[in-house]
């Protein structure tokens, strides 16, 4: 798969990127089954991984720390993401950008990592209370010190986007945002313009909307679903294929979260296909 910069000033990463925000059970969340993904992913030159400090707790870094220290792949192979800033009190949440637990949470992941750096350290959800000067200055201070080499933001909107951006001497590298055929708000609102204007790319989490676009039953997943087949079907692929095709043509990555190893080779192969401009509309029209 082919390597590209995910802004101007990178890095470089894989165009699919895998996630694991869905290995929550005892089953996925096991050494064994990370170590085996991460080497099938670097199989099909997928070698770009997103985190969380909330995947099970911490525990899904913890077991992919273990599986960098067993060296069946060498940590310059591949391209480290996560993130921070959701704080899990009781049976509620709450956001947390303030430099005391950003700095706190990056020592935390980089120490369940077993890593020295992180390559993409992402801010997770907007704080309504973030004193942006202060925040910014925390991220630059943790570049400087190289345990973070790269900064991004996730489900930010633009606003948001462009008030910490203002107080930061570095750039941000992407917005992790919510981005399918079943969800295409960022295309309307304005988000994916303003990240294309910042010479950077969006990570798409929910590619096939939680695999709503492959066995929904209602109307509109029926109806995208149809289209998508009729394209496949030229193309010589399936409706998943196209269904991430769709992504790369409008310039997102998207992040890869089954566990199951034919549906992550479907969406790396999914890089290869390249819609025409009629195609793509044709599937975009039948959003609406």
């Amino acid at each position: 798969m082919e390597k590209i910069y995910l802004s101007e000033s990178g890095p470089s990463v894989s165009a699919a990127v895998y996630g694991f925000w869905r290995y929550n059970t005892k089953v996925l969340a096991s050494a064994k089954k990370i170590e085996e993904i991460i080497n099938y992913n670097l199989e099909l030159g997928v070698n770009t991984f997103d985190h969380s400090d909330r995947y099970s707790d911490g525990l899904i870094e913890e077991l992919f720390g273990k599986a960098i220290k067993s060296k069946s792949f060498k940590r310059s192979e591949i391209v480290v993401s996560t993130k921070a800033g959701i704080v899990k009190h009781g049976e509620d949440t709450y956001r947390n950008l303030t430099p005391k637990h950003i700095k706190k949470s990056v020592d935390a992941s980089l120490k369940r990592l077993k890593t020295d750096y992180i390559d993409i350290f992402l801010l997770e959800n907007y704080d309504i209370l973030l004193n942006a000067e202060e925040t910014a200055s925390a991220i630059i201070e943790l570049i400087r010190l190289g345990k973070i080499r790269f900064f991004g933001v996730s489900n930010f909107n633009v606003f948001q986007h462009q008030l910490l951006a203002s107080r930061l001497s570095q750039p941000i590298v992407t917005n992790h945002i919510e981005l399918n055929l079943l969800n295409t708000s960022a295309v309307e609102d304005g988000r994916l313009d303003f990240i294309k204007q910042q010479y950077s790319k969006p990570l798409a989490w929910a590619p096939l909307a939680g695999g709503r676009i492959l066995t929904g039953k209602d109307e509109k997943a029926v109806k995208v679903r149809n289209v998508l087949e009729k394209v496949a079907k030229k193309h010589g692929a399936n409706i998943e294929q196209i269904a991430v095709s769709w992504l790369y043509k409008l310039g997102a990555l998207p992040i890869i979260g089954s566990p199951d190893k034919v549906r992550i080779k479907n969406a790396a192969s999914a890089y290869k296909i390249e819609l025409s401009h009629e195609e793509w509309y044709l599937i975009y029209n039948a959003t609406k």
